[in-house]
């Protein structure tokens, strides 16, 4: 998933602009500000749209959109 893509979804889950999202922006509190809830979302969002299975234990480690990036262009062919 390139980041264009990963950037609009996070914008549509997360409720936040387009501007925020960057590499380095955490997804929670101090960057976007998505609670539990809206995390759980943003995996099984990126799940449909990739059709990966993400692990709770590996959704865990998401602490900024670069770790995202990073965990599909480990987990993508």
């Amino acid at each position: 998933m390139e980041f264009e893509a990963l950037r609009d979804l996070i914008v549509e889950t997360v409720g936040c602009d387009a501007e925020q999202v960057t590499r380095d922006v955490k997804l929670g509190e101090g960057g976007l500000g998505a609670d539990s809830l809206t995390a759980v979302e943003l995996v099984m969002a990126l799940e449909e749209a990739t059709g990966l299975t993400i692990g709770d234990g590996e959704a865990e480690k998401f602490q900024t959109v670069g770790d995202i990036l990073d965990y599909l262009a480990a987990h993508q062919g």
